[in-house]
């Protein structure tokens, strides 16, 4: 499994981009928020997906790793493949889709090209629960961007603290002491004030 690369971005459109990871090229396919994310940057890392079928294999790229797992929940639900996940996150944000799925929203759903009724109400049904124990909901929560908060954050989910209650611990530790430089001291403080 290849669960990221990082290298430079040689060639980029809209469906896919071309990484030299050490002068090897992978061809990523991606959707349209990975692109916004990546168009202006020459190089930088994806978080990954190796898709196998029987007619062929394909590496589906994403910005961020809330994306990669709305994918993999996407793909999960029978009738909804890799071309449509990946339509439905060119689409819409992933917290988008989460709200739209936890709400319930059939409507926002089939707006998305190749969802149909019957499909927005499989995907709604098989993924209500999964989708708010692992995507955050905009509402509900913030995303923390900074990578060191990142790495803090999924280091704290991985112990099995909630997500909420982690990020709260690391917004703390922030604000006591915004200096904080390395991924072991910010989880060691938020510890403390779990």
């Amino acid at each position: 499994m290849i669960a990221f690369l990082r290298g430079d971005f040689v060639y980029k459109t809209p469906a896919c981009v071309h990484i030299d990871v050490h002068g090897v090229g992978y061809e990523v396919s991606i959707s349209l928020h990975t692109f916004s994310r990546i168009q202006h940057l020459d190089k930088g890392t994806l978080q990954t997906y190796f898709h196998v079928r029987e007619d062929g294999q394909t590496l589906y790229g994403f910005f961020e790793a809330v994306e990669k797992e709305m994918f993999i929940q996407l793909i999960s639900v029978s009738g909804v493949g890799a071309s449509t996940a990946r339509m439905m996150l060119s689409s819409m944000k992933p917290e988008e889709i989460a709200r739209a799925i936890l709400q319930g929203n059939t409507r926002q759903l089939e707006s998305i090209k190749g969802i149909g009724r019957k499909s927005a109400e499989r995907i709604i049904l098989e993924l209500r629960d999964k989708v708010g124990k692992t995507i955050p909901d905009s509402n509900n929560s913030t995303l923390i961007n900074n990578t060191l908060e990142q790495d803090a954050l999924n280091a704290l989910i991985a112990l099995g603290i909630a997500r909420s209650a982690a990020e709260q611990a690391i917004k703390k530790v922030f604000v006591s002491e915004p200096g904080s430089d390395s991924v072991e001291g910010i989880i060691k403080k938020a510890l403390k004030t779990l």
